[in-house]
């Protein structure tokens, strides 16, 4: 599990360690991001004058695919728990043409701060909302909910003629005898002894009413929000387990605890001063140099709608305008038959910090294989130990596996890392599919046992490709 950390704990060679931890190799790019990371903090310590001054050195990340860009960014961003929002340049298009405004990365940014500072928020009230849910349980299973909706009968027949009005003394008699059932129950709630009994709750129908114009999809706003929750919320009835139950009714309660917003204004806040863009490839609005025919029209478009965002501007979201001046952008793109040089000038010039990663190497394979957290093999063999199946991978296995990975990459499409999965899902593809009914539940997989299912030859022969990508 990752380890949140706050900005000054974390100097760039900490930063690297733990990346290091998930990534193999790619230094240069995990310093570029370390030091990225490490200036927010040291500009949060300047003064107010000099604070706005200082704005953040966007990135650009050279290198195939499957080499460690987007891992590198999705896990500084959880070291610090920045809203992260990732886009694909090519689903932008120059304004005017048929596709999403660049605006809306900012919208996305914002909504994922504001859905976190939620969640943030709940998590803190989480023992008084499960509270209110054990009390809800306990009311349900005691008949104290369905009695309160049946008062409003009661009252009304109490003034009809030919109805015996019921005593005040009959009434509290009955509320005693709910509520001492109530308790009951709310005792064997605590003692978790109906967990797996059925009740019938009411949850909340979030398919809320929404208003929105065509394009502006990110602006949508629910109507029930608009009105300040005037609109009575809708809710249906579904039976459960007490335990399924208990954690939808806590969430709700959870829901309603928190202030709305105060949760806005953290998420926009964050989103401002922490949040993390990154623009996948970047290098695809890069038009070619033999003129702009076809898609070249809107590429350079593109570029351009891009520009004031990286730059600083305002952008107005569903939960107010936000400032981009401090967002940390980081683009992302293999550059085959582009090079940043080749962007437009301003744009380049935006972002300084450009790093090429490099293809992984067979070394790469093994290591990945042997000394990620969380590893690969470490997956596979978590998901056969459900079947009661102890996997083991011997070190020439390994060796082997990597050697195939890396020489497919060469000779077929670089996939990098990705590679290892397709290789791995052949090899153990038919164990997988016989793991239940198996007798022998101790499985060594040794260079024997992978060439017998791609083959001996890795480089000459190349037999083992017709089963891979």
């Amino acid at each position: 599990m990752t380890h949140k950390y706050d900005l000054n704990e974390l100097t760039p060679s900490r930063t690297v360690e733990e990346l290091n931890r998930y990534i193999i190799g790619q230094e240069e790019a995990k310093k570029a991001v370390a030091v990225a990371l490490r200036n927010r903090y040291r500009r949060a310590l300047l003064t107010d004058e000099m604070r706005e001054e200082v704005t953040p050195k966007n990135i650009i990340l050279m290198g195939p695919t499957g080499v460690g860009k987007t891992e590198i960014t999705r896990r500084i961003a959880k070291l610090v728990n920045a809203p992260l929002v990732k886009v694909e340049a090519t689903k932008f298009t120059e304004v005017g043409y048929v596709g999403r405004d660049v605006e809306s990365m900012i919208r996305d940014l914002v909504s994922t701060s504001v859905r976190k500072a939620e969640q943030d928020l709940m998590e803190a009230v989480r023992p008084q909302a499960e509270a209110a849910a054990d009390d809800i349980i306990a009311d349900t299973l005691a008949g104290l909910r369905r009695k309160k909706k049946e008062s409003g009968s009661v009252a009304l027949g109490s003034i009809l003629p030919n109805k015996k009005p019921v005593s005040t003394e009959e009434q509290e008699a009955k509320l005693r005898s709910r509520k001492e059932k109530r308790e009951a129950y709310r005792k064997r709630l605590a003692a978790g002894e109906l967990e797996d009994e059925k009740v019938t709750i009411e949850v909340e129908d979030k398919g809320g009413t929404s208003i929105g114009m065509a394009g502006m999809e990110d602006m949508n706003i629910n109507v029930n929000e608009m009105f300040g929750g005037l609109i009575p919320t809708k809710t249906k009835k579904r039976t459960m387990k007490v335990r399924d139950a208990r954690r939808i009714l806590a969430d709700q309660e959870a829901d309603r605890l928190i202030d709305k917003d105060e949760a806005t204004e953290l998420g926009i806040r964050n989103a401002e001063q922490n949040g993390i863009v990154f623009i996948d490839e970047i290098d695809k609005i890069i038009g070619s140099s033999a003129g702009t025919q076809g898609p070249d029209v809107s590429r350079e478009g593109v570029q351009r709608d891009i520009l004031p965002i990286v730059e600083g501007s305002i952008v107005n979201t569903k939960y107010g305008p936000v400032r981009t001046d401090y967002i940390l952008f980081i683009g992302s793109g293999a550059f085959h038959s582009a090079k940043v040089s080749e962007l437009i000038p301003e744009l380049q010039g935006r972002f300084p910090v450009n790093v090429e990663l490099d293809s992984l190497s067979q070394k790469n394979f093994e290591e990945i294989l042997t000394k990620t957290e969380n590893s690969i093999l470490m997956q596979y063999q978590a998901l056969l130990a459900t079947e009661g199946v102890e996997l083991e991978f011997t070190d020439d296995s390994i060796q082997r596996i990597a050697e195939i990975a890396w020489s497919q990459n060469e000779t077929e499409e670089n996939i990098g890392a990705r590679r290892l999965h397709t290789v791995l899902e052949r090899l153990l593809e038919e164990l997988s599919y016989e793991a239940p009914d198996i007798a022998d539940k101790h499985v060594i997989i040794d260079r024997a046992y992978v060439d017998d299912v791609f083959g001996p030859q890795i480089v000459d022969e190349q037999a083992y490709t017709k089963y891979l990508i």
